[in-house]
């Protein structure tokens, strides 16, 4: 028996099982979507990060990896057993066809297995949905895990899918976009805190500890 996984988020950089074959290519009437939340590795319950999953879309392309484990029945046991329990956001697993650059009309291999979730908040939980350009981006900006943070697993798909384009000659326009806002937001969030940091150093220095009227207007200023 043979067992292949595809991955289009964090698998295409760390599938975290083993494997004998590793294929780039795509699958179609897809497209990868950052609309599933995260609270157990690069976000918490109370702070979720946002992960991909995939959504329906008829005449989508998304790239990535396909994973295969040949003929061994303990090692394809425990690979399932393993993704059971790190794609437990996802409460679909489907069954798609695989294609190869240059080749688009016939599959590679067909009976892929793919993890992605039901786009429905009150059937799946961990469902967020989409959102605006700027808020994803703050929320990807902030969160943070166990695993580490949620702008890291961002960036590392940002180039995990750079290398596959140098391979096949195409771009994921929408990671690029999304990991470019996320630059910004945090680009942001770096001057604040160091306007914030030099305001506090300032109203703390000594000679203003000392002269009364310039406290004033620092508490003024930061009105």
């Amino acid at each position: 028996m043979v067992l292949w996984v595809f991955g289009y988020g964090s698998l295409v950089w760390n599938p975290g099982f083993d494997f004998d074959e590793k294929i780039i290519g795509f699958i179609k009437d897809y497209r990868r979507v950052f609309d599933l939340a995260c609270i157990d590795h690069r976000g918490t319950p109370e702070y979720p990060a946002r992960t991909c999953t995939l959504e329906a879309m008829e005449g989508a392309v998304c790239w990535g990896a396909a994973f295969c484990i040949k003929g061994d029945r303990e090692k394809e046991r425990a690979a399932m057993q393993y993704l059971e329990r790190r794609e437990c956001e996802y409460d679909i697993k489907s069954s798609v066809n695989f294609y190869k650059e240059g080749d688009d009309l016939i599959p590679a291999v067909s009976g892929v297995l793919v993890f992605t979730s039901t786009p429905d908040k009150e059937s799946n939980k961990y469902y967020l949905g989409p959102a605006p350009l700027e808020e994803m981006a703050r929320q990807i900006a902030t969160a943070h895990g166990p695993c580490g943070n949620n702008r890291d697993y961002l960036f590392l798909l940002e180039k995990a899918m750079f290398d596959i384009g140098l391979c096949a000659g195409h771009e994921d326009d929408y990671v690029i976009e999304l990991a470019k806002e996320v630059r910004k937001e945090l680009r942001r969030l770096k001057r604040e805190k160091k306007i914030a940091g030099a305001h506090i150093a300032f109203k703390s220095h000594p000679l203003i500890m000392h002269l009364p009227h310039l406290q004033e207007m620092t508490v003024a200023d930061s009105r």
